[in-house]
């Protein structure tokens, strides 16, 4: 892989397709109870700085794959990962439990912070495990 991941880029699409149909169904929905601005804030620049680093590799903090194998690892994993991802959508969209809430907030965290180890890509775990730690607790506790 050199600069760009074609295949991060099919991942992050897999993602945010729910997501972009999510919102445009629930325009008035957006705004939730948890007004913690500094959490909101790490959880956006987390969240941002995963896409970007999803897609693009920063020369000297990409190593790339560090096993054998390590490619088809990635997009096996990575594949049902979305794909349980995309079947909580489906299957929680008309609920708000803490099933909908924890599963739609851990899946992508991990799949970031598995996509950042395998690939060896330093700002993308670091940006993962930002992301991770806000976006399950905003997640948790607008549900409440």
């Amino acid at each position: 892989m050199n600069q760009f991941n074609y295949y991060g880029l099919i991942i992050m699409a897999m993602i945010m397709i729910p997501n972009i149909i999510y919102a445009v169904k629930h325009k008035d929905d957006a705004a939730g109870a948890f007004d913690n601005k500094a959490v909101i804030i790490a959880e956006q620049i987390g969240r941002y700085g995963c896409f970007v680093f999803m897609i693009f590799n920063i020369p000297y903090t990409y190593f790339g794959f560090w096993f054998d194998h390590a490619l088809i690892v990635y997009l096996s994993v990575n594949g049902a990962l979305c794909l349980a991802y995309l079947i909580f959508w489906i299957v929680c969209r008309n609920g708000n439990g803490k099933l909908k809430v924890l599963s739609l907030s851990i899946l992508p965290s991990c799949i970031f912070l598995f996509s950042g180890i395998v690939l060896a890509n330093i700002p993308l775990v670091v940006c993962a495990i930002v992301f991770a730690v806000n976006h399950i607790l905003i997640s948790c506790k607008n549900s409440l």
